[in-house]
Formats: C-alpha cells, sequence, structure tokens
C-alpha cells in the first residue's frame, strides 16, 4: 500500500523529517497505511467484543 499524504505528504516525501520521526518512534520506522489498518481490523473483530471504551494507541511506541 503506498504511503498517505497526511500531513501534507512530509512524512512520505521529506527524508529529513522522515528520519527524524523514525528516530523518536520505539518500533525505529515510520507508520505505515497497513499499521493502522491491521489496528482497525483488530478492534472491529469480534473476538474484541468484550472491550469498550478503550483508547488505543496505535503510534509505533511514539508516546512510551
Amino acid at each position: 500500500m503506498p504511503a498517505t499524504d497526511f500531513a501534507g505528504g512530509v512524512i512520505r516525501d521529506d527524508e529529513k523529517y522522515r528520519a527524524m520521526v523514525t528516530a523518536n518512534h520505539a518500533s525505529g520506522r515510520v507508520g505505515e497505511p497497513e499499521d493502522i489498518g491491521k489496528a482497525v481490523r483488530a478492534i472491529v473483530s469480534t473476538s474484541t467484543s468484550w472491550i469498550t471504551a478503550q483508547r488505543i494507541e496505535a503510534s509505533g511506541g511514539q508516546s512510551l
């Protein structure tokens, strides 16, 4: 899946900015659209039907 225009495409297009974002994530990389898709798929799964009213952080460890 291609990168998105999130933040005006700066994360996708600016290598210096990308390196800064990467350095500030515990996962050591910039998030991709499929990372968020996997989180959404997990949340809407019937196997998580007992989970309610939670804030799910899908940031690759940016906010530890």
